[in-house]
């Protein structure tokens, strides 16, 4: 399978080590970056072709890598250029409708919202593929994206914002909580590196735990909670102060934030 590349950015450079680890050749990579210095990085890192723009598409699947605000300029210069390939766009937001309108109606398109633990093979990505898409056409999306990661195909697009608010977003809160063990660690005493240390390792260990338990996390909880003792009083405060109501409440801003963004970034070309 060859693949292009559109972007050489975080997310973009994460797939490309993620194919090259999972034995990738090289040369059936490309990239098309216009930012010099980021070609030459990327040239000298992975040892790939990286061009600055290209007139023939020479690759079975092409991957859009760009940010959402410039997906209708990218899409609009390759219209023309498109044969046969896979489109994959891992843009935020952008609906596979808007995508195929700029792409003049071009319909093999699967759309990806992968997360940033991809940057450390530890990502997970749903993809969406409109309806002209093959099962082959899948299966060769779906092995470059679990090549960073586990991977879920949604029937309905519209899922699309739940997962990103979930699972797109979801970093955010972790390291968001993560802040608040490390703050509370330093309030208490502990240097910083052995607070950051702690709340990493805590972390850390109960994901892993919740990983290969087979109870759910609401029993893992109760099995840590004694009667009167220190956890009981922390989820007490936190259950006082509803957080997680609060949470939930959170990720369902964000969800709708998510659908906001899909009809503003939809209307470029209007």
């Amino acid at each position: 399978m060859k693949i292009t590349f559109v972007g050489g950015g975080n997310m973009g450079s994460a797939l490309i080590s993620g194919l090259i680890r999972n034995g990738a050749d090289r040369k059936d990579i490309s990239v098309i970056e216009p930012d010099p210095e980021r070609r030459e990085k990327m040239k000298a890192e992975y040892g790939i072709s990286v061009f600055e723009s290209v007139d023939l598409l020479d690759c079975d699947l092409i991957l859009l890598a760009v940010k959402p605000q410039q997906l209708f300029g990218v899409a609009s210069a390759l219209a023309d250029k498109l044969s046969s390939q896979i489109v994959v766009s891992i843009a935020a937001g952008i609906l596979t409708s808007d995508l195929s309108r700029w792409l003049k109606g071009y319909g093999r398109i699967i759309r990806v919202m992968p997360n940033t633990p991809a940057q450390v093979m530890k990502g997970i990505s749903a993809l969406y593929a409109m309806p002209q898409v093959s099962a082959q056409d899948r299966r060769m999306a779906e092995e470059v994206l679990s090549s960073v990661g586990s991977t879920i195909w949604l029937i309905d697009e519209g899922k699309m914002d739940a997962f990103t608010a979930l699972c797109g977003s979801g970093p955010a809160y972790v390291f968001y909580f993560l802040e608040a063990l490390i703050e509370a660690g330093t309030e208490m005493g502990f240097d910083a590196i052995d607070a950051k240390k702690m709340a990493l390792e805590t972390f850390s260990g109960a994901v892993a735990l919740a990983s290969e338990s087979q109870d759910e996390p609401g029993i893992l909880r109760k099995k840590v909670t004694s009667k009167g003792g220190t956890t009981e009083r922390a989820l007490l405060e936190m259950e006082n102060s509803s957080v997680k109501e609060h949470v939930v409440q959170a990720i369902r801003a964000a969800e709708e934030r998510s659908k906001e963004l899909g009809i503003e970034l939809g209307k470029t070309s209007c």
